[in-house]
């Protein structure tokens, strides 16, 4: 199939980049290189750069050639997106809308979203599963859900088949060490861990000691991008062969608290990471895991790579080239 990737010199997206072309997919990525990086893009993949604000850039790229779109590109820095809600209204669902209206144009009908854990909102149960309750807390979870809804629309009225995949934690870097560029300006507790293990920061903040859990410090489920890819292309597997549409969860179902996290870190590199305790943040669950009944149930898919010390030493294989920095 030819499929597009929006957003694919991203974290994440270049890695669903790299799962099309080792499935002989014909590729192109087309992004604004604001957060990702050349180095990124799989040397099979074509690579056009532009911006989803622009119609003029998506018309150029989409020219009715497309089987599919995968689309990557978003903000996603929650606690920004309640300074600035105009900007991530207009990159995130106006930018989704240009797309939208384009995949309409070119007759292209198989459209994979990258969503998010946000459109929960704070856990009313856990683990978490698809029948949980929406209700965002930020404006970035906000702009995710949006998007959900308008799918449903252009679904009924326009045809458009798709999947939207909510991710837990995404974490980690290509089992094999092919993608070797560094998120960048990160605000995920993994990355932060892995800055300070290699010397870029001094010290790490953990956010609150005092929440119910085993060791006071918050639990999340973290996720391998490797296994967050597969998904992807399972997922677009899918809808093609059913022409249904999927809302699904990406997680593992298991928790690791931040001092876990950090431990684990410092098993791998065999040296302390300087953390202090601060105050919690406003918004922040003790505890956030889910479950993915729906991608085992019809995807037969399950993580192979998301337990921490694989998350952190692919992630540490990374980094550890990079101390320069």
């Amino acid at each position: 199939m030819n499929v597009l990737v929006i957003g694919g010199a991203g974290y994440i997206g270049s890695h669903a980049v790299l799962e099309l072309c080792e499935n002989g997919h014909s590729v192109a990525v087309f992004d604004n290189l604001s957060t990702g990086h050349l180095i990124n893009i799989d040397s099979r993949a074509e690579f056009i750069q532009g911006n989803i604000l622009n119609n003029d850039d998506l018309k150029d790229v989409f020219n009715g050639k497309f089987d599919a779109v995968f689309h990557f590109a978003a903000l996603k820095a929650a606690g920004e997106s309640m300074l600035e809600p105009g900007k991530y209204a207009t990159s995130n669902i106006t930018g989704t809308i240009n797309i939208l209206n384009q995949m309409v144009e070119n007759n292209v009908t198989n459209f994979i979203f990258s969503s998010t854990a946000a459109v929960y909102g704070m856990p009313e149960y856990l683990p978490v599963d698809e029948n949980h309750p929406v209700n965002p807390i930020n404006f970035y979870g906000h702009t995710k859900l949006a998007i959900e809804n308008l799918l449903h629309w252009y679904s009924k009225l326009k045809g458009i088949r798709f999947g939207a995949l909510r991710y837990f934690n995404a974490a980690g870097y290509d089992i094999n060490g092919r993608i070797k560029g560094l998120e960048k300006n990160p605000a995920n507790l993994l990355p932060i861990v892995l800055e300070t293990a290699i010397g870029k920061r001094d010290s790490m903040d953990i956010y609150g000691d005092d929440y119910n859990t085993p060791d006071g410090t918050g639990i999340r489920d973290y996720i391998h991008v490797n296994d967050l890819a597969t998904a992807h292309l399972r997922t677009l597997n899918y809808i093609i062969k059913t022409k249904e549409n999927l809302t699904l969860n990406l997680a593992t179902g298991k928790g690791y608290s931040v001092l876990e996290v950090i431990e684990k870190m410092q098993e791998i590199i065999g040296k302390n990471i300087n953390y202090k305790i601060i105050d919690r943040r406003p918004g922040d669950p003790s505890e956030l895991i889910a479950v993915s009944k729906l991608a085992n149930e019809y995807l037969n898919w399950k993580c192979n790579y998301s337990d921490i010390k694989t998350i952190l030493q692919s992630m540490w294989d990374i980094y550890s080239q990079q101390k320069s920095l």
